[in-house]
């Protein structure tokens, strides 16, 4: 059986999705979308020096486990 997705499945699979849907809003709906592309791919950058990111800190509301095997509780899953 497979581990649950950790925080950082999680962080890649919601900055992906974010990225791919304004695209498509960029190309489809109106160029302003293209915006939102830039202001994800400034927070991915500005969270890789700082070390915060407003999307972990809500994974970790939500109690998404940050390590395999281990839920957000910190017990054995």
């Amino acid at each position: 059986m497979r581990p649950k997705a950790t925080i950082q499945d999680w962080l890649r699979g919601i900055a992906g999705a974010f990225v791919l849907l304004s695209v498509a809003l960029g190309w489809f709906v109106h160029p302003a979308f293209f915006l939102f592309t830039a202001f994800v791919g400034a927070n991915l950058l500005q969270s890789a020096f700082s070390r915060t990111c407003p999307m972990w800190w809500l994974l970790r509301l939500l109690r998404v486990p940050e390590t395999p095997g281990v839920d957000a509780r910190g017990r054995a899953a």
